[in-house]
């Protein structure tokens, strides 16, 4: 499942639709309570809809409420980390490992066993069912 990844903005363009290209290569949010991965909870695997790397098993997807689809752990190595300043907030920007793509934001108000949620957007996801 794992693609090539694009070399330049001309390719992302070609590759990713508009609202994927908006959420990965320009650190959008989609509208809270809109994603099409909110309410899944079958089994599977999350990747990255720019690369196709694994980046979240749904066992550890649970409700957060938030309007976002949450989990409380990544796949080993999928995920980095940036300081996010953006819109007068200091937050941690999650990016896809492999492509760098924007993926969402992590916080320290998760479930056991690790403390974290994930906060995803849905738009920067692809669900491949078990």
């Amino acid at each position: 499942m794992v693609q090539d990844i694009p070399e330049t903005d001309a390719e992302w363009r070609e590759v990713l639709t508009d609202e994927e290209y908006e959420i990965l290569r320009e650190q959008g949010t989609e509208p809270k309570f809109s994603g099409e991965y909110l309410g899944k909870d079958d089994d599977g695997i999350y990747r990255c809809v720019g690369c196709g790397a694994d980046l979240f098993d749904a066992e550890t997807k649970f409700d957060s409420d938030s309007g976002w689809p949450s989990f409380y752990d990544a796949e080993d190595g999928a995920v980095e980390f940036r300081e996010d300043r953006s819109n007068g907030m200091v937050r941690t920007e999650v990016v896809c490992a492999r492509c760098e793509g924007h993926l969402g934001h992590v916080f320290d108000d998760g479930p056991d066993p690790t403390g974290k949620r994930y906060c995803m957007n849905s738009v920067a996801l692809e669900f491949d069912e078990a």
